[in-house]
This record gives structure tokens, C-alpha cells and sequence, in this order.
């Protein structure tokens, strides 16, 4: 289907974003969508929405000639269209309408692959639907059965879609809340083996998935498209300091999040409130990186997430940033404790952003001083090996070694 993408710049609202890049997130979002042809783009400036329409009457005549002429089968408008306009609109222009929300949801409803994520997205698109009272729902009136008096006497049509959306999204929670139970005891499964959580978050298309694989060597769908995850995926990690860890992926946040996403997928995330160290991946190379950083805290707060957990910030895609760029950054990443510049498509600076998780998650270290035999040659390698020697004095009976060790490395020490 060829689609025709809008950015409406209303000049009235001062919290609009850049337009050009804002126009650029759009037709990227309407290419995550499989078998959708964006044919054009356009920024329409406006001094302020219409109520009825949107755009003026002239913008709306212009619009419409050139999706005649484009044989356009969709419109995506970026950005919020109320029910009255989308009706208006889609009558104007005799093709279907979505707005911003409407096609993330339409690309979550086909990226979902876990029966929680499916379960979720159908849950934020019933809440969706129902502010739109469509009459497209009326089918679920006749799953329900009943003796045919449950709706009543002089029932409009409004109050049925209302009551069958209704019905669906209380099945659906139901559901959702088994899923969601099995999902907390493989949480407290987890626990039980005491490795610490690391979340990866995110503006979508900021490179957590390619990290990830990276890190951890596994195969998650990892591509320059936004929303390429939505399903949180989870790995054990060996650290260098040898701590093991459990390193989860989950899905990119993004600008004006439709809201009943963000309460849908809160038990998606739950991974995240739960972590014990959150790494904050950005794509440095983006011309607006900072507002991106902006809004992924700004619902990472609303979450209740951060206030705890410690976070690291991981500057990604350097090899995409000119060398001049490049310089600067990584000299401003080296000046602050928490930032490290990165790529994780040529593993530039992973070993660093690597072992700073690991001093944030090692457990405490105490000094010990060991003695041992010249037969004790297997014993002196081991600690080696751990790399916890500070010192070593060697004598005619003994070797005598200072060792900074957790608990546990002295515990396993002892049983050798």
C-alpha cells in the first residue's frame, strides 16, 4: 500500500518539536510497517489545529489532489487526530487515516511475538479503539452469546461498541494477569540465584539490540528500524571480573509514547524496575540525541524507574559521528565517571563500559593475606587467574600474597 506521511508543524503549540527530524522519525516509523511504500512526506505548517478538520480547507483541497495523484491508499498524520477529524478527513480524502498512535500500534501489533507481548498490544489497542467508538467492534457483541436480553431496550450503538470493548479488554486482563504471574516466578526463580539484573533502555533504533548481541553473542533481531524489539529478551553475561550477570533488552521508548502504551507495556518493563543497574543507550550520531535522552528519562520517572537503580549512559554509533565529532565526545565521555562513548558494531569502548558495570555490581572486596607451600602451584594460579594478587613475597618455606577478594572467591579459594 503506497502511504502519504504528514507532520503537522502547529505553530500555536510551543512544545513542537524540530519538524525536520520529526518528519524524518515518522516515515521511519511507517517503514517499520512491512508492505507499506511511504510515496511521499510532507511538513504542513499550520497557525493552529482545526477542530472539525485539522488543516484549513485550502491545505485540505492541495492535500487531496496530490493523493490522487500519488494513488495514495493511506495517510499517516504524526501527531494526535481526534476521532471527529480522522471521520472528516478520511471522508474528505476517500483513503483510511492513522494517526501517530494508531500506527505505532499498528507496528507493535505486528513486532509482538511473546503471548504477553501479543496480549499487551491488544489491550493498548482496545483502549485506543474505544476512545474512537468505531463501529468495527460491534462483531464482538455476537461472541458474547447470553439469552439476547443483555443488552436491553432502546441500547445505542455507542453504548454497544462501548460495553463489547469493554468485555474484551476485562478477557484480556485476565489473561494478561496469568502471563504476568508466571512472569514474576521466573523472576523469583531468578533471585534464588543471586545475579544481578542489567537493563538496556533506550530511544528506539539507538543500537540495544546490536549491543546486546554483541555482548552476549545471541541472535536478536537487530536493524536500523524503529521498534526492531518489543518483546524484552534476557541473557547471562560473564563479566570480566568473572560476576555473572543477567543482561536484559527491551523495547525502544519513543517521543509523545501513545499513553496507553506506556500503561500496557508497564509490565514489560517490569524487568527494568527491577534491575540493578540501568544502561542508558544513545545514538550520539542523532542530530537530536538530546531530546531523545530527554524524553526516555522522562518515562523512565514516570515508571518510578531510576530513582534506585544506578545508571550508566552509553554514547553509541560512534563510528557514525566524523572524526572531529568523534574526538570531542569521547573527550567529554572520559571526563565524566558514567559516560562512555561506544560502538557496538566495531566494539569500540565496550570493554570499559564493561568493566564499569562490573565495579557498580561486584560485590565488596576485603584484603587478605595468604600464605602458601612451593607445592601450592595450582592454588597460586587460581588467585592469579582470578586477577585479585595485589603482592606477592616469596620466601625459603613460603610465598606469602596480599589478595583483594570478595566473600565468595575466598570461599572457593578455601575449598581448592
Amino acid at each position: 500500500m503506497r502511504a502519504f506521511v504528514l507532520h503537522p508543524d502547529i505553530q500555536s503549540d510551543r512544545a513542537r518539536r524540530d519538524p525536520g527530524p520529526a518528519l524524518e522519525e515518522a516515515v521511519a516509523l511507517a517503514a517499520a510497517l512491512p508492505d507499506l511504500e511511504v510515496a511521499d512526506a510532507m511538513v504542513v505548517r499550520l497557525p493552529r489545529a482545526q477542530p472539525g478538520l485539522l488543516f484549513g480547507t485550502g491545505k485540505i483541497a492541495e492535500l487531496k489532489a496530490r493523493i490522487k495523484e500519488l494513488e495514495i491508499g493511506l495517510v499517516l498524520v504524526d501527531g494526535p487526530v481526534t476521532p471527529v477529524q480522522q471521520r472528516n478527513l478520511e471522508k474528505e480524502w476517500g483513503v483510511k487515516l492513522l494517526d501517530r498512535t494508531g500506527l505505532i500500534l499498528e507496528i507493535f501489533a505486528d513486532r509482538a511475538a511473546t503471548r504477553e507481548g501479543v496480549l499487551q498490544v491488544e489491550l493498548a489497542a482496545l483502549s485506543y479503539q474505544r476512545t474512537r467508538l468505531v463501529r468495527a467492534w460491534t462483531h464482538l457483541e455476537r461472541q458474547r452469546g447470553g439469552l439476547g436480553f443483555v443488552g436491553g431496550p432502546g441500547e445505542t450503538q455507542i453504548e454497544a461498541d462501548r460495553r463489547a470493548i469493554d468485555e474484551a479488554v476485562t478477557r484480556i486482563r485476565r489473561q494478561l494477569a496469568r502471563v504476568v504471574k508466571t512472569r514474576a516466578l521466573h523472576r523469583s526463580a531468578r533471585k534464588k540465584v543471586p545475579y544481578p539484573i542489567v537493563a538496556l533502555v533506550g530511544y528506539t533504533n539507538a543500537g540495544k539490540s546490536t549491543l546486546f548481541n554483541h555482548l552476549t553473542g545471541a541472535d536478536v533481531m537487530a536493524k536500523d528500524m524503529l521498534f526492531a524489539t518489543l518483546d524484552p529478551t534476557m541473557r547471562a553475561v560473564a563479566l570480566p571480573d568473572g560476576t555473572e550477570v543477567i543482561l536484559s533488552d527491551t523495547v525502544g521508548f519513543i517521543s509523545d509514547l501513545p499513553t496507553q502504551l506506556v500503561a500496557a507495556f508497564r509490565a514489560t518493563l517490569e524487568e527494568v524496575l527491577d534491575a540493578d543497574l540501568i544502561v542508558h543507550v544513545r545514538d550520539i550520531s542523532h542530530p537530536e540525541t538530546e531530546e531523545q535522552a530527554g524524553d526516555v528519562m522522562t518515562i523512565l520517572r514516570d515508571l518510578g524507574v531510576g530513582e534506585t537503580a544506578p545508571l550508566l549512559e552509553v554514547w553509541n554509533k560512534m563510528d557514525r559521528v566524523a572524526p572531529a565529532q568523534a574526538e570531542a565526545l569521547r573527550a567529554m565521555a572520559d571526563r565524566r565517571e558514567t559516560v562512555f562513548a561506544v560502538s557496538a558494531l566495531t566494539g569500540e569502548g565496550v570493554g570499559e563500559m564493561l568493566a564499569a558495570v562490573a565495579e557498580t555490581l561486584s560485590p565488596p572486596r576485603h584484603i587478605s593475606e595468604v600464605a602458601l607451600t612451593h607445592e601450592d602451584g595450582r592454588r597460586r594460579a587460581w588467585l592469579f587467574d582470578q586477577g585479585v594478587v595485589e603482592a606477592e613475597v616469596a620466601g625459603e618455606a613460603e610465598t606469602r600474597l596480599t589478595v583483594r577478594w570478595t566473600d565468595r572467591q575466598e570461599q572457593a579459594f578455601r575449598k581448592l
